[in-house]
């Protein structure tokens, strides 16, 4: 199936994210939200998005405008969706909701249209039967600044009709995605598996007091070659998120370790108001980190 008009439900940061890039690739978008209000602070997410097109990907004024005009907006769901080839979920990650919220696209949309959702933490067997259609759902889940970091993971169920897992795959190469095919439910995807075991040996290490946060980052770097270390990426994410992660991990395995974080991450970072990058300080200060001095990776 050839898809030309595409519904995202949920304009947070990552939907208003998703429902540009998509406009700016040529398709028709409709996004939903619950509120007035809240299609009004995506209108605002938008506009700021269009001079980080223009500075990062070198789009002109005529071209983020096309984009705009090629997007519309709606609280009332079946008006949403009433044209739409594919339904992009991209709501609060809460169990209950997701599972009313597929109950109701279920009913609205028309039987042509397929879905997915974006969840980064549940997989889609656990909402698959909610849909009404398990044949056409699967998971479609991009990475914060997609149009820099252009991942799409697209991750079927045991019950997702192929060909709809190969329509979405086509699909997100057609909006400017690397497109990175999961044949199995996994928990973190692909990305998250890798990454979420990463940031906590590193978070270990430093409060095992093995090393401090530049050293550990430092031997990241040289030894790998990537741009950023496990407390840089931290700082990226957010520390309130890595402490929700903390927590929960500390809750779920009564690891005195863990609990360690947690403590760390509130008490040296959050409680001080540093909250990583988007505060201008994290366990970095920024805009001029220490790791992107000229000695750093010297050993200076």
């Amino acid at each position: 199936m050839h898809y030309t008009h595409i519904t995202v439900a949920g304009s947070g940061v990552l939907g208003s994210q998703i429902a540009f890039q998509i406009a700016f690739k040529g398709f028709k978008v409709s996004v939903y939200d619950i509120s007035d209000e809240a299609l009004a602070r995506a209108q605002d997410r938008i506009e700021a998005l269009k001079p980080r097109y223009q500075e990062d990907l070198g789009a002109t004024e005529k071209d983020v405008a096309e984009a705009y005009q090629r997007m519309s907006f709606y609280t009332d769901l079946a008006e949403a969706v009433a044209e739409a080839d594919l339904v992009i979920e991209a709501i609060p990650e809460v169990v209950q909701l997701k599972t009313d919220f597929y109950k109701e696209l279920g009913e609205a949309a028309p039987a042509k249209t397929n879905f997915a959702t974006n969840s980064s933490t549940l997989l889609p067997s656990q909402f698959a039967e909610a849909t009404g259609r398990p044949k056409q759902f699967l998971a479609l889940h991009f990475a914060n600044e997609i149009w820099k970091n252009n991942t799409a993971e697209i991750m079927k169920h045991p019950g997702t009709d192929p060909k709809v897992f190969e329509d979405v795959i086509a699909f997100a190469k057609a909006i400017g995605m690397v497109a990175l095919p999961l044949h199995k439910e996994q928990p973190g995807y692909i990305l998250n598996s890798l990454l979420v075991p990463l940031l906590e040996a590193a978070q270990l290490l430093l409060v095992k007091e093995v090393a401090d946060v530049e050293t550990i980052d430092k031997t990241w770097m040289v030894a790998t070659g990537a741009p950023l270390g496990p407390f840089a990426i931290l700082d990226v994410v957010g520390i309130n998120t890595a402490y929700h992660i903390g927590q929960a991990k500390a809750s779920a395995t009564g690891n005195p370790e863990f609990v360690k974080i947690a403590q760390l991450l509130k008490s040296d970072y959050i409680d001080q108001g540093k909250l990583g990058r988007a505060t201008g300080e994290g366990f970095y200060k920024y805009p001029n980190p220490s790791f992107l001095q000229p000695g750093f990776l010297k050993g200076e």
